[in-house]
């Protein structure tokens, strides 16, 4: 079963880095899921992951408060408007906008009501139990 959570969680850090370039891949859920996969199977792994200076931050803001960045925040809501903007553009018939603005007003709302981390975060002293 070790192997499967090190594939998985191989695959969601792959994903998780290309939706650093790509707009409509939520990067930061796909990380949280790899580390979330690496827990399982390889702490060696999901310690990389967590220290790592540019893919850790999000991660360890949401372990240690459930908290999303302002930064995060602000990319996550402007790639949401683009995206409706994008199919009223294309005149999406109305019942896939109505689906589509539920959908993306409920995750707004969910990331407008997250807090935003108290202090920078640093990784984990090793040290520590």
């Amino acid at each position: 079963m070790r192997i499967v959570w090190i594939i998985a969680g191989g695959l969601a850090l792959a994903l998780g880095v290309a939706g650093i370039v790509l707009p409509l891949v939520p990067t930061t859920p796909l990380l949280l899921l790899a580390a979330f996969c690496f827990a399982r199977s390889s702490p060696r792994l999901e310690m990389w992951l967590v220290e790592h200076p540019r893919l850790g931050p999000p991660i360890r803001d949401w372990r240690a408060e459930g908290a999303i960045s302002v930064r995060g925040k602000t990319l996550a809501l402007v790639v949401i408007g683009a995206t409706f903007a994008l199919s009223l553009i294309l005149r999406l018939p109305a019942h896939v906008l109505l689906i589509q603005a539920a959908t993306l007003g409920a995750v707004s709302l969910f990331i407008l009501t997250r807090p935003v981390p108290r202090a920078p975060t640093t990784p984990p002293d090793p040290r520590q139990p």
